[in-house]
């Protein structure tokens, strides 16, 4: 029997805190206009110190299950893409099956960086069709901020903090095998491991922990390139193009780099999903959060096709096509 993976339903958190680029430039040599010129943002959320990867992973999980009408206990599987656990291991989404109470599922964790919510995409859509499991939560989830030098202009300035969540349901009915996850498609290099890498093992105490360091150049370089193989893959795959697509939601890193994938491919930017201004880069869960907050605003609706892309450390990117 064929199984897809029908979206059900998605939430996304984002702590209260807020952090504008003016506060930043009171103690860094920046300024708002020098930060939105080269990146698009113009604030980003973090975490307070009492809140966990796993506090935020939760939020955006109830705000999921509440839109599917459904409860924890109907969850078969929880993965949750994360570059900071809350702690090296258990798994983080351990502590979120038992937060949620869903007694049934089995749960574990996927790291890819930035391309965690795309590699980890292709791995809950491949328990549904192996009919390994039948709805799966797939969380993204970051407190970046904790990965930060509050004194590298460089970094500092693009991360945030923030958590999103779909609902995959398998579906076997005829008139739903062309809606759904309709495919993903991955790629690595790890011949540019050092362009995007933490210097140190993750630690709770924030006095002793490693820091995100970056080649930006060669990040950015690399960028549209592989984002535009990755987006042409898909499109090939079903023998689309771009004007097919209904939204294009895009990994938030760099709004640069975005609109250059658009320009490749003549991607109007009415049907972009941008995020960036308010999310800033939120590594694995921004994809989520864009999704969520397009689905809130009522713009992606059911039937859309979205396209969604991803590039980050490793380096590894990938894209995925969804019927909504």
């Amino acid at each position: 029997m064929a199984y897809i993976s029908e979206v059900m339903g998605c939430g996304g958190y984002l702590p209260a805190k807020i952090l504008t680029n003016q506060e930043l430039a009171q103690t860094l040599d920046t300024t708002d206009e020098w930060i939105v010129e080269r990146t698009g943002i113009h604030r980003r959320h973090i975490a307070d110190n009492g809140q966990l990867t796993s506090d935020l992973a939760v939020q955006a999980a109830k705000q999921a299950l509440e839109q599917a009408d459904l409860s924890a206990d109907d969850i078969d599987c929880i993965i949750v893409a994360t570059t900071t656990p809350d702690h090296p291991f258990p798994a983080t989404a351990a502590r979120v099956q038992s937060k949620l109470g869903a007694s049934k599922a089995f749960a574990f964790d996927i790291q890819a960086v930035c391309s965690g919510f795309v590699y980890g995409l292709a791995v809950a859509d491949n328990f549904i069709r192996t009919g390994q499991a039948k709805i799966v939560l797939f969380i993204g989830a970051e407190t970046m901020s904790r990965l930060l030098d509050w004194h590298d202009r460089r970094t500092c300035i693009l991360f945030g903090d923030g958590a999103g969540a779909l609902l995959l349901k398998a579906s076997s009915s005829p008139s739903s095998l062309s809606s759904g996850v309709l495919s993903t498609h991955l790629f690595s290099d790890g011949h540019h491991y050092d362009a995007l890498y933490v210097d140190d093992t993750i630690r709770i105490d924030a006095l002793s922990r490693g820091v995100i360091r970056m080649q930006g150049r060669e990040i950015f370089k690399s960028a549209v390139e592989k984002i535009g193989q990755a987006v042409q893959k898909a499109l090939d795959n079903h023998k689309l193009t771009a004007n097919d697509i209904d939204w294009f939601v895009p990994h938030q890193a760099n709004q640069r780099i975005i609109m250059g994938v658009c320009e490749r491919f003549s991607i109007p930017v009415e049907k972009m999903v941008l995020t960036i201004a308010e999310h800033a880069n939120t590594s694995a869960a921004s994809i989520p959060l864009a999704l969520n907050t397009a689905v809130q605003d009522g713009r992606i609706q059911k039937g859309h096709l979205v396209l969604i892309e991803a590039m980050g450390g490793g380096l590894t990117w990938g894209s995925s096509l969804i019927r909504w």
